[in-house]
């Protein structure tokens, strides 16, 4: 459970800046490389696909994709050269504020109540048929449900 804290403990956004960093800069050579950007409906697109790549690459956190008109407008704040094609350093900036304004929608809450409430239930209902009496009901919920989340907090999903 400890890592589950250290996900929001104070300081630990440079460890998310350094691991989204790499993500930024694959996703800036597949869409700006070549200046393959020239509208905005482009530049939105390669936004969206970007924040795409850092949610499969987080796992269970899931960045919201901002709405266009904040987009644009952080566009327009960070774009100096406005005839040119972003550069590596603006798009970084551009995404950073914008994920940090867009939020979290989610932290795989769906996968969370799977696991923790639908391995008991299985693993009783495995129990019941095979050796209903060995253990008591009372005592085995608990310890398979401990066992998930032990086994959740060790492969840093919660």
């Amino acid at each position: 459970m400890g890592q589950s804290l250290q996900k929001f403990a104070p300081g630990n956004e440079e460890n998310k800046v350094k691991e989204i960093g790499p993500i930024i800069e694959s996703c800036y050579d597949a869409h700006f490389y070549g200046n393959k950007v020239q509208t905005p409906a482009d530049f939105f697109q390669a936004v969206s696909d970007t924040i795409g790549e850092i949610n499969k690459k987080l796992g269970s956190t899931q960045f919201q994709v901002p709405k266009p008109e904040s987009l644009l407008a952080v566009y327009e704040k960070h774009h100096q050269g406005k005839g040119s094609s972003l550069t590596k350093e603006e798009f970084q900036t551009i995404l950073q504020e914008v994920v940090l304004k867009a939020g979290i929608s989610g932290v795989g809450a769906k996968d969370l109540i799977l696991y923790i409430f639908g391995v008991p239930v299985t693993a009783l209902a495995i129990k019941q048929r095979i050796f209903p009496r060995a253990v008591p009901n009372e005592i085995f919920i608990p310890v398979v449900t401990s066992a998930t989340v032990f086994v959740l907090a060790m492969l840093n999903k919660i």
